[in-house]
């Protein structure tokens, strides 16, 4: 049986529990409004143990994330819960680059389902590693939205947060 810790941190966007594994971040819940809160959710839904061991890194980008810093998630991830699809679908929208946005279909096309978009948005709806795999960056074909786990506020908010992010990087490069 694999063995869970978690932590928990305060962000703009809420609190914020990370879970890992020893094959990577396994699990990311934010918006909670106390800490006791985050704890809730997380262990509803898994066994774990609170403790920060391996987790620093994880704690340190989202933290920067959060605080409208352009970051690179380059981190081990536990995709054990998802299904191959899911997986694909995962790991294909972490491919969206910072500040942009790719349909449900462009994700069931580039992994060879091209008839598969609700499916996509299943998965995506299914993510446990929000952020990190960026499921607020897939939005319908018409250009609307779509659903979000934490409401589509908080979809635009992110999306909002990344082109800002995105616009100052590009100032400071020209």
């Amino acid at each position: 049986m694999t063995k869970f810790n978690y932590t928990c941190f305060k962000s703009p966007f809420g609190w914020v529990v990370v879970a890992g594994s020893n094959r990577g971040i396994a699990r990311i819940m934010f918006g909670a409004s106390s800490e006791a809160e985050a704890e809730r959710q997380l262990l509803n839904e898994m066994q774990a143990v609170a403790s920060p061991s391996g987790l620093s890194e994880a704690v340190n980008l989202l933290t920067r994330y959060f605080n409208g810093m352009h970051v690179h998630f380059n981190l081990e991830l536990d995709l054990s819960a998802g299904t191959n699809f899911q997986i694909d679908a995962w790991r294909k929208a972490r491919q969206i680059p910072y500040g942009t946005v790719q349909s449900y279909g462009w994700i069931a096309r580039e992994i060879g389902k091209p008839n598969a978009a609700r499916a996509v948005g299943q998965a995506m709806g299914a993510n446990p590693l929000s952020i990190i795999v960026p499921c607020h960056r897939v939005v319908r074909s018409d250009g609307e939205l779509g659903g979000f786990a934490r409401g589509l506020t908080c979809k635009r908010q992110l999306l909002e947060l990344e082109r800002k992010t995105q616009d100052v990087q590009n100032n400071l490069t020209n």
